[in-house]
């Protein structure tokens, strides 16, 4: 029975809570991942998923499902979901497909660039410094990742932005893993600069600050330290 509140002396029902979907569900583990607050071998167990966000099981396996297409979870075989957990040959694979996939988006992007697309990389900085000045970590994380997935949509191929979303995300969970600090993995400063060269359609100039930049994110790794688990109600509930 749903519950009342008094306004103004009259009782009014309370209105029942509103329980998420797939995608809302999806996006909410998604950025508590992305944001470090979830790190990587985290089981993912439906019964506390479900009880977290007041749902069934059926609802969860697809939301795990969708994770796991997106290779943001891994699904073991009699033990359950696992928030993914990149090794180390995998971390380095990552980075190297990165040197080669992004100077192309890099390319398209100089080649395709307009006022509009050039708002949305300045606003996107604007929200990073906002971040950084207010100094939410998690917040910094997520943006930092996102702001290469936004190269790669505003380039204008699907497959380029599909394929740099999930190398974004392997790369947020290798961070995490390996703990790499936020203020010398991804700097505001560089992103500033890979702008400031997309806006001058400098492509070399772009292009060589891009690869500087995932070269320092790398060498900031920490390939000998793993994080430890977290509390699911914590940091979802």
């Amino acid at each position: 029975m749903a519950s009342s509140i008094k306004t103004g002396g009259k009782q009014k029902a309370a209105l029942p809570k509103r329980e998420l979907g797939v995608d809302e569900i999806v996006e909410n583990i998604s950025n508590a991942i992305l944001e470090h607050r979830l790190v990587p071998g985290t089981k993912l167990g439906e019964d506390r998923l479900a009880a977290i966000y007041g749902t069934n099981r059926p609802r969860i396996r697809e939301v795990l499902a969708r994770l796991s297409h997106e290779q943001v979870v891994e699904l073991v075989p009699q033990r359950g979901a696992f928030v993914a957990k990149p090794t180390v040959e995998q971390a380095r694979d990552v980075f190297e497909t990165r040197r080669l996939v992004e100077p192309g988006v890099l390319e398209r992007l100089t080649q395709n660039l307009d006022d509009d697309k050039l708002r949305r990389l300045v606003e996107h900085l604007e929200r990073e410094e906002k971040a950084r000045r207010a100094q939410d970590k998690h917040a910094v994380v997520r943006l930092s990742g996102e702001f290469h997935t936004l190269l790669a949509e505003l380039a204008g191929n699907s497959v380029l932005a599909r394929c740099m979303k999930e190398l974004s995300t392997l790369t947020c969970l290798t961070i995490s893993l390996y703990d790499a600090p936020t203020a010398n993995s991804c700097r505001v400063d560089e992103h500033s600069a890979i702008v400031d060269a997309i806006r001058a359609r400098n492509l070399p100039l772009a292009r060589n600050v891009m690869l500087q930049h995932l070269q320092h994110i790398e060498d900031s790794l920490n390939l000998n330290s793993e994080s430890e688990g977290v509390d699911l109600e914590s940091v979802l509930g």
